[in-house]
């Protein structure tokens, strides 16, 4: 009889890849994680240190150093390397470099034989997830960019702080690009049913007056927010990626905003965006199109755009033989 290990690899032991090989263990969401770094010796001693926590967890969570041949069997790949924005920057001036250690990750990887989903953390990601796509020559529902599932999250703290509620009762997305475009269909979002407009015109004395550009504002710049006062954000990014990752290993049929290939969802095509997707064992199982207002159509092409014209700098690279 042969019982199947659920293994993941991890491409980059930096503090996102680190963070998250440490969030999957403690919550044991696999068999085995794989640990692969350009930079050998830091990921055999973060392998080590994740070790000698597995006494106090409740599973004997595989932990291994290796190369990008051993990511033949893995279910999924993590990709977390890449250029992290020096003060000043944005994600997006982070582009051609990321692009460069991108392809240089995922040939390899697919020279070893990997069929699994790829999960692209690396900035810009909407980009990024486009390249390993066309890179991979994978079908689009086994590349999953984390999108902008940490901004709703984002979000959704924002939201729940102003009403003091569990931010997990608060039900917002944000959407489109990872970045500074990102926008809101605040005509969707609710609070245990009750939409967001109604509650602010019922508790005017308990949120006063809302802005809600305001929030999005916010929303776009927690990451930079963090960022000036740690050096860099990890800890909720790697807890969206694992996310993402139960979806897939435990064919949860959850509802994720992800960066996934448009093909004339909204309205887009030929794009990886943030938008609410049904994940499961397949990767991206479906697409969720919610319905919004003309103006929030219109925010969002305008951040589809900007997907649009940087994914175009970056395509050189899958035409690269």
């Amino acid at each position: 009889m042969r019982i199947n290990k659920s293994k993941v690899a991890i491409i980059g032991s930096g503090l996102v890849g680190s963070s998250t090989a440490f969030s999957i263990i403690t919550q044991g969401v696999c068999d085995e994680v794989l640990m692969v770094d350009i930079n050998a010796e830091k990921a055999s001693g973060e392998v080590r240190d994740l070790r000698n926590s597995i006494r106090f967890l409740d599973r004997n969570v595989r932990v291994k150093a290796g190369s990008y041949a051993d990511c033949s069997d893995a279910d999924i790949v993590v990709i977390t390397a890449g250029a992290p924005p020096k003060a000043g920057q944005t994600r997006l001036d982070t582009l051609d470099i990321s692009a460069k250690i991108a392809k240089s990750i995922v040939e390899p990887v697919m020279e070893s034989g990997f069929d699994g989903i790829f999960v692209v953390v690396s900035n810009p990601v909407d980009m990024l997830a486009h390249l390993v796509y066309k890179l991979s020559g994978l079908p689009k529902n086994q590349v999953i960019g984390s999108g902008t599932s940490v901004d709703s999250a984002r979000l959704q703290n924002f939201l729940a702080d102003m009403v003091d509620v569990d931010p997990r009762s608060v039900y917002a997305y944000a959407l489109g690009e990872h970045g500074d475009s990102l926008m809101v269909p605040w005509s969707t979002v609710t609070i245990a049913g009750k939409s967001f407009t109604d509650i602010i015109a019922d508790n005017a004395e308990l949120v006063g007056d809302v802005d809600l550009d305001e929030i999005v504002y916010k929303t776009t710049q927690e990451g930079w927010e963090i960022y000036n006062r740690k050096g860099t954000t990890y800890y909720g990014i790697a807890s969206a990626c694992v996310g993402i990752i139960k979806a897939v290993l435990y064919d949860e049929n959850s509802i994720v905003p992800v960066s996934t290939l448009l093909e004339g969802e909204y309205g887009e095509t030929g794009i990886f965006a943030g938008v609410p997707a049904v994940l499961n064992r397949s990767g991206v199982f479906d697409i969720l199109e919610i319905h919004m207002t003309d103006s929030e159509e219109e925010k969002f092409h305008h951040s589809a755009d900007i997907i649009r014209e940087y994914t175009a700098k970056i395509q050189k690279y899958a035409d690269e033989k």
